[in-house]
């Protein structure tokens, strides 16, 4: 079973539409899951921490100055998100946001910086709180921060 296997219709409808447009896949409705019509979206590459392979994922964002912040979700299941295991082994992840591509390094926020940017990444997208109560792990937020490549 390869990685696209393990997505859901919609999440793989949402990629291909990014891939394809990033205009068009940039603003995503997510209004069936609780959210808004027009979500901002980025695509988020990793590296597979067993495979090697790149894997790229669509998730809501918002931003905090020059950084990229995403939350590690995966709808308030037991387990953080494949994508969130492979940044923690190798922080080195490529962005694309509308049709701008680019290099990032990834980290975890803790304390009060978490809080700040969970409240925040809660009105970007009003489901994250719920998410929280249906499991006991901290539920990660996750700040992308640009990186120099001159």
């Amino acid at each position: 079973m390869g990685f696209r296997d393990t997505l859901p219709d919609w999440v793989l409808n949402h990629l291909d539409e990014y891939l394809e447009d990033g205009e068009k896949g940039h603003y995503w409705d997510a209004e069936f899951l609780g959210g808004y019509r027009k979500t901002p979206t980025l695509l988020l590459s990793t590296t597979g921490r067993r495979t090697g392979q790149i894997r790229i994922m669509p998730l809501p964002y918002g931003r905090d100055g020059d950084n990229y912040v995403v939350i590690a979700s995966r709808g308030g299941t037991p387990d953080h998100p494949g994508w969130y295991h492979n940044l923690v082994a190798n922080p080195k992840v490529e962005l694309q946001v509308v049709n701008e591509h680019f290099a990032a390094r990834a980290r975890t926020a803790t304390g009060d910086e978490r809080a700040g940017l969970w409240q925040m990444m809660s009105e970007v997208y009003p489901p994250y709180p719920s998410y929280q109560t249906r499991c006991e792990r901290e539920i990660p937020v996750v700040v992308l921060g640009p990186v120099n490549t001159t």
